[in-house]
């Protein structure tokens, strides 16, 4: 009602009904009704004094109401009453109704209820934090960007980072919201302060916390080894209580606000450039509305200095994951394929990818290291990880038949290069085969197996040789080498020619 007084002050100093109506947001046909219950009453006489509110009130009566359209649900005002007070959720509340012939939607019923029994206003802790104790982090939409990888456009989110205390943030563009994107933009967050907060302040996005509890939340292991690395501690936000990271909330309404609305870019690369800048140019220098202080020129003076320092080698664990140990002996990260000990086939093994390798695991114990797979498809495989009767063919390689042939002795490094040069077939299990049987026989024997072969001649084949061998005819002398035929034949006959040709001049 204290615009009564206003509009009676006004109208003593002769503004229109239509100014006046203007001013104080009123319709004109209050303004009129106000100014003959005033006319009436004396009030409009200057010499009167003003009355206060009460009896202004009393004497011109209550204010007009806003005119409002009757609700669908007052005709079961009783119904709903005695559900409420039998603490009957709204669903059923509107189930119960629908059965008794009521056509509205569920909204008109919330509307109701809260008309009925309005919430009460809950009080609320503004918290303050000291200089480098804390950081709020939370995604945010920021719609399709050129992805320069794949020259498609893609949906995109922006990172925010921001520092209780000054307010100070760090923003960056990216395409998902995975585990490897969350820890690298916190590692380019931290980079950017050139230093790390106590405690950090996430939602419950799966990146951070793999169950949301308000006392009991399960971190996942990757941020929970970040944390453990550069030092802060993980205080995530009770479920679906947006307003406890209110800092961040508004840090990321700003960005697209602020900076994203009304811009084009070429791609992501140069939105995170100008991002950047923006940042130190416009959101850092602006008169914050919490703080009255420019969160750069803030951060600088007192909070730079109380942020812990980066630890020497930046944290590169991006992603954990339990995976299965095929029958092949590998498992699978991302289209590539890495080996671990045959042993633990169709065990669930933990695997730590780091940025440069791969561990995995079987419960606390390292079972094997690998590089990490550059592109997809690539196999990092260990010989030693197969049985050993799986693992001759992977181990010995046709190079590695020739040098164990060659170490044997020269005929039987012979028999292998026949059988490796033999084309089309494939003769490498043949040679693996004979050179297997030194394992029975010992070298000698198996040498002794391929100089007879070799000898007779025809095809050398691993079932002749180990014929040679069961029937132990390498132990049996072969005989004298054939001698070589001479170049010119003698033909020696009964009789000599000069009995048919008579004496015949030599040549």
């Amino acid at each position: 009602m204290n615009y009564l007084r206003d509009l009676i002050h006004r109208l003593r100093l002769g503004e229109s009904e239509r100014q006046v109506a203007k001013d104080l947001h009123l319709s004109r046909q209050t303004v009129r009704k106000y100014r003959e219950l005033a006319r009436a009453a004396g009030y409009l006489e200057s010499a009167t004094e003003i009355p206060d509110i009460a009896t202004l009130s009393a004497l011109l009566g209550p204010p007009p109401a806003l005119p409002r359209t009757p609700s669908t649900v007052e005709p079961y005002q009783q119904l709903v009453e005695e559900l409420l007070a039998q603490d009957v959720e709204m669903m059923t509340i509107f189930d119960r109704l629908t059965e008794r012939g009521y056509t509205g939607s569920y909204s008109s019923i919330r509307r109701f209820v809260h008309r009925l029994h309005p919430p009460e206003d809950q009080a609320v802790v503004r918290v303050h934090t000291a200089p480098g104790e804390e950081a709020q982090v939370d995604f945010g939409s920021a719609g399709p960007f050129l992805d320069p990888g794949s020259g498609r456009l893609r949906t995109a989110y922006v990172f925010v980072m921001t520092l209780s205390y000054s307010r100070h943030q760090y923003a960056e563009l990216v395409f998902d919201q995975k585990i490897p994107t969350w820890i690298s933009c916190h590692r380019h967050a931290f980079e950017w302060f050139a230093g790390v907060v106590r405690r950090v302040v996430p939602d419950n996005l799966k990146a951070a916390v793999l169950e949301a509890s308000l006392y009991d939340p399960v971190l996942g292991e990757p941020y929970r080894r970040m944390a453990q690395h550069y030092g802060f501690l993980v205080s995530p936000t009770r479920p679906r209580t947006p307003e406890h990271k209110g800092k961040v909330e508004n840090g990321v309404h700003f960005v697209k606000r602020s900076f994203l609305a009304g811009q084009t870019f070429t791609d992501i690369r140069e939105g995170n450039r100008r991002l950047l800048s923006w940042i130190t140019a416009r959101a850092g220098t602006r008169d914050h509305g919490t703080t009255h202080r420019p969160p750069l020129a803030l951060f600088r003076a007192a909070e730079q200095q109380a942020l812990l320092s980066l630890p020497t080698e930046p944290f590169a664990l991006v992603e954990t994951r339990r995976l299965k140990l095929h029958p092949d002996c590998h498992v699978v990260i991302d289209g590539s394929f890495y080996s671990a000990p045959f042993k633990h086939i169709g065990k669930q093994l933990d695997a730590y990818i780091f940025e440069r390798v791969v561990q995995l695991f079987l419960g606390v114990d390292l079972v094997v290291t690998h590089p990490r797979a550059i592109a997809r498809g690539e196999w990092h495989t260990r010989k030693e990880d197969y049985p050993p009767e799986k693992a001759q063919y992977l181990i010995k390689t046709p190079a590695y038949c020739r040098t164990l042939a060659r170490r044997i002795g020269p005929s039987t490094l012979m028999v292998v290069e026949q059988l490796l040069a033999e084309r089309p077939l494939d003769r490498l299990r043949a040679a693996q085969g004979i050179l297997g049987l030194a394992d029975t026989v010992r070298n000698r024997r198996l040498e002794a197996a391929c100089r007879r072969a070799l000898f007779y001649g025809g095809a050398v084949t691993y079932r002749r040789i180990k014929e040679i061998l069961n029937g132990a005819l390498d132990q049996v002398p072969l005989p004298d080498p054939k001698p070589e035929a001479p170049s010119q034949m003698r033909f020696l006959f009964a009789r000599d020619a000069a009995e048919f040709f008579g004496e015949v001049e030599p040549a």
